[in-house]
């Protein structure tokens, strides 16, 4: 993965385990991409592959990411979404929210990721088919999907790293749905909380962008949720949704309320050409984490980074030090860089903007560059992978030629179009 950006009683079930030392590993950098192995990307997780038996006789694909330790740590069972074909759902993989999920890991969570029937590795039939948006039957889909769900959260409290009474759902898209729709119905022993990051159901952005086919019938499914769920709720979307709208998705979250449960609504701004896909981002961190840093400790549940009181680490991980940045975009940005694949760089400028640039080999040079796109001052390294190497001296003259590649002559082969966020 590579990203450029710019800011102003338990049956253990088959197990195949994979130690990740460090964090570039879990992100498949394309050959010739690789990050430097001994450098550091946050605290050393661990990778395990299971298959889940469950109560109907088949298995539950899971993916289990947590940190390197005895624990116990709490939970968080996340869900993904359900895609338009069953091409698409065969290829389901708990890649695609593998990012996300190293962000809980390295706050001491073990994030366990079910592929639900119908999906990836777990394959035969979907069984959460709604059937037609002219009579569409969500509630006999969500509890066929609950049902797996609660297959890896049953699974997941009998783990001997675990602690089972500090266990979160979530999920994106119909996964944030099938959360919601688990705490409601099931009411799991040991949930502490929910969180649906653009959860919904029947949305298509190129037939009807922002506006899903039966929004009454969720809406329905909802108040039946508000007035059964017991733990608090986090609903998050952003502002360009293009499955659901702000004026849906905050219909949905009244309905929801009005039942009485403990809920918070978040509308995050606009974020790249959708945002239903901000949480999956590794650039939309920058967004979604002091979101969720929020929510957990008006809800008193821990959320701190394992290498936090790391004293070697502290000076890479204190975003107030720094130099010239005011802006809360060019924070958030890099904090972004902290939960990025490396290599990895972040520079600021002399009028406080900034640029990222992460899971690249020329790390140094493209964060320069996208600084250099919108800053009206020189521009400098700040961090390159795992340490600071701000030096005050390089704003006043030359540029230093270890600061700044770019500048001492060296090329960027193999440079090719990547995707990019923008704000200042």
């Amino acid at each position: 993965m590579a990203v450029l950006a710019t800011g102003g009683g338990v049956n253990q079930g088959y197990k195949f385990v994979r130690a990740l030392a460090l964090l570039c590993a879990l992100f498949s950098p394309a050959p010739g991409f690789a990050a430097d192995e001994n450098a550091y990307y946050g605290p050393r997780l661990v990778e395990e592959q299971v298959r889940i038996p469950s109560a109907g006789g088949y298995e539950i694909a899971t993916t289990i990411l947590r940190p390197d330790g005895n624990g116990p740590y709490g939970v968080v069972v996340l869900n993904h979404g359900v895609s338009a074909s069953a091409r698409e759902r065969a290829r389901e993989s708990s890649e695609l929210l593998i990012s996300a999920a190293s962000v809980f890991a390295r706050r001491g969570y073990v994030v366990v990721m079910p592929l639900r029937r119908g999906f990836g590795a777990t394959g035969g039939s979907m069984a959460e088919d709604p059937g037609s948006c002219a009579n569409p039957d969500y509630v006999k889909a969500e509890q066929a999907a609950a049902d797996d769900v609660m297959t890896a959260y049953s699974y997941a409290r009998g783990l001997p790293y675990v602690d089972g009474s500090r266990m979160i759902l979530a999920g994106q898209s119909a996964g944030g749905m099938v959360s919601l729709f688990t705490a409601g119905t099931r009411s799991p022993q040991g949930l502490v909380a929910v969180l649906s990051f653009a959860g919904g159901r029947g949305g298509d952005p190129e037939t009807s962008p922002g506006v899903p086919c039966a929004v009454e019938p969720i809406a329905k499914v909802l108040d039946t949720l508000g007035k059964q769920t017991r733990v608090p709720a986090l609903f998050n979307y952003a502002e360009n949704d293009l499955f659901f709208s702000p004026r849906i998705t905050r219909q949905w979250f009244d309905r929801y309320a009005a039942g009485g449960a403990d809920a918070e609504y978040i509308l995050q701004p606009a974020f790249g050409r959708d945002g239903h896909y901000l949480f999956s981002d590794v650039v939309g961190v920058r967004y979604w984490l002091p979101t969720v840093e929020r929510f957990f400790a008006r809800h008193k549940l821990p959320f701190e980074r394992l290498d936090a009181t790391d004293p070697v680490r502290q000076p890479l991980l204190a975003v107030d030090r720094l130099p010239n940045v005011k802006s809360e975009g060019c924070k958030g940005l890099y904090r972004a860089f902290l939960e990025s694949p490396g290599p990895r760089a972040y520079a600021v400028s002399e009028d406080g903007r900034c640029g990222f640039a992460g899971g690249l080999r020329e790390a140094r040079e493209n964060a320069m560059r996208e600084c250099s796109s919108v800053a009206k001052g020189n521009c400098a390294l700040y961090a390159v992978d795992d340490a600071v190497v701000w030096k005050e001296a390089v704003m006043a003259g030359e540029p230093d030629r270890a600061q700044n590649p770019t500048a001492a002559g060296v090329s960027a082969p193999g440079t090719r179009a990547l995707p990019v966020s923008h704000s200042k």
